[in-house]
């Protein structure tokens, strides 16, 4: 690897340090020593982003199209230093790292593809009747508008995805929006690296330097310092439900306040329907056990619920995943707290009555083995503390006593990003009957599938009722992802030479 951190911020084009640091903890390699930012870098950022979008907000949508694009080459061209870095600081494969460093270009390509129509922009004009009565009408146009700066927050779970060139800077800066990116201290060489490529993107394109900012700090008061700042417009977080809750406090109790934009987390219920599960249980079992157990449990879309009838079926069903999850092997976590917090999770789930283990092994250090549970759709309706997320390869088997049990536990759901149904032809009957309930559960309903792997797209929706996300009206993947840095704005007789140019 040549890559080598600076381990500085990088600040309206300048890489500065700070003089308190934090050092890095890989899963394999050498560490290294972050600067940790002060809230006076925090305030040169953002008024360097304030500064920037005078120009970059008003900038045309074809010179944006062309930033997103040379980010995506320098990206590119990086691609052997950030796959090393990445397997270094987080654990993963080589195999998971090129493939999302391909998902984190292909992103920034769709949005520039996509800004170059103006689809997004929702143009509307009402033309003016000045012999309308009893009152004439105006000429009113309208059209969506950049916010001004953004504060991302890089994921733990996603080192490039979701992070410093992820989805919400795609889509912010798409927009017309500068952001400031919190990196995240799990893989903070990897963030790095990534800065590096957009800040080549920015002296290509002779873009404002404070255009993109991006600090490093393992602390949570640098954080609360940033979506405080009064230049900061929006955030956009992908993390922990307590983490991210207490981001919205901050946001909603700012002197302005400003939309929080998280995605919290979810369980993702499967319900198998009884023809299906008769029909192909163990199959279904087989799919559970790897889509459960993928990159370590590590995906918001992990499917850690099952909801089936109680029977023979379900019997069966069970021992197929119990067979199909006792010879995956150990993996390793993103990190060692998150790892310590699998097990603790486990370990709750292991000490409650209302459970019984169908599989569990031990697991130490930064390493997570999978686990299986079971309960009845009585007990899940009681204790709540079922349907909460443990973030690590955990499952539980929900044993509904009939069919209209089973529809109390999709009433019960709280927000999810993903509801999924396994069905058969002869299923059709309970399926329509839960579709309205998972409607109004979840941001995303498939059938027949698992929920880990999320298209970007036009038509994708990551987000969902609380507490998966707290804009249920919004997306952090898919081209309606711009939507949430942009706002609408009318033009009453304005004349033509004051108009964006996006009105043609």
């Amino acid at each position: 690897m040549t890559f080598q951190p600076r381990g500085k911020h990088l600040i309206a084009g300048e890489w500065i340090a700070s003089d308190a640091s934090f050092a890095s903890t890989p899963a394999s390699g050498s560490a290294h020593r972050f600067a940790i930012a002060t809230p006076a870098d925090v305030d040169l950022a953002c008024v360097a982003a304030e500064e920037a979008f005078w120009s970059y907000g008003y900038s045309a949508r074809k010179e944006r199209a062309a930033f997103l694009n040379t980010i995506a080459d320098e990206i590119e061209a990086r691609a052997d230093d950030i796959t090393a870095i990445g397997t270094q600081e987080t654990g993963l494969p080589e195999a998971r790292l090129q493939g999302e460093r391909g998902r984190t270009t292909g992103q920034l390509r769709l949005f520039a593809e996509y800004i170059l129509k103006d689809d997004y922009l929702d143009p509307r004009h009402d033309v003016a009747l000045p012999d309308r009565v009893p009152l004439p009408r105006p000429d009113l146009k309208m059209v969506q508008r950049p916010i001004g700066p953004v504060a991302v927050f890089g994921a733990s779970n996603f080192p490039l995805a979701f992070s410093t060139a992820g989805g919400d800077t795609a889509s912010a800066l798409a927009a017309g929006c500068p952001v400031v990116v919190k990196g995240h201290p799990a893989h903070p060489g990897t963030g790095e690296i990534i800065a590096q490529a957009i800040h080549a993107a920015i002296k290509k394109c002779g873009v404002a330097s404070g255009t993109f900012s991006f600090l490093q700090g393992d602390t949570r008061e640098m954080g609360q310092a940033l979506v405080q700042h009064p230049l900061i417009n929006a955030v956009g977080f992908t993390g922990s439900l307590g983490g991210g809750r207490a981001l919205f406090d901050l946001c909603a109790s700012r002197p302005v306040p400003i939309p929080f934009f998280g995605e919290l987390g979810s369980v993702n219920p499967m319900f198998l329907l009884p023809g299906a599960v008769s029909a192909r249980g163990a199959d279904i079992a087989s799919g559970w056990a790897a889509s459960l157990t993928m990159g370590a449990g590590q995906f918001c879309t992990n499917p850690g619920v099952v909801v089936v009838i109680d029977g023979p079926d379900a019997d069966a069903f069970q021992m197929a995943a119990v067979d199909a999850i006792e010879v995956i092997a150990s993996q390793t976590m993103l990190t060692d707290d998150i790892a310590q917090a699998y097990r603790d999770g486990r370990d709750r789930m292991t000490s409650t009555s209302e459970v019984t283990a169908l599989f569990s092994s031990d697991c130490a250090q930064r390493t997570a083995t999978p686990s299986l549970f079971t309960s009845t759709g009585a007990q899940w309706l009681k204790n709540s503390a079922l349907g909460q997320e443990v973030f690590g390869p955990l499952g539980i088997v929900i044993r509904a006593a009939d069919e209209q049990e089973l529809i109390k536990i999709a009433k019960s759901l709280e927000g999810q990003l993903t509801c999924t149904l396994h069905m058969n032809d002869g299923d059709i009957g309970l399926a329509k009957t839960l579709m309205p309930i998972l409607e109004r559960k979840a941001g995303r309903i498939m059938t027949n599938g698992f929920p880990t792997g999320v298209e970007v797209s036009d038509a994708m929706v990551h987000g969902g009722p609380y507490p998966a996300s707290t804009n249920f009206g919004a997306t952090s993947v898919g081209t309606l992802a711009i939507c949430r840095f942009l706002r609408p704005l009318c033009y009453q007789n304005v004349p033509s030479g004051l108009l964006p140019d996006d009105f043609g």
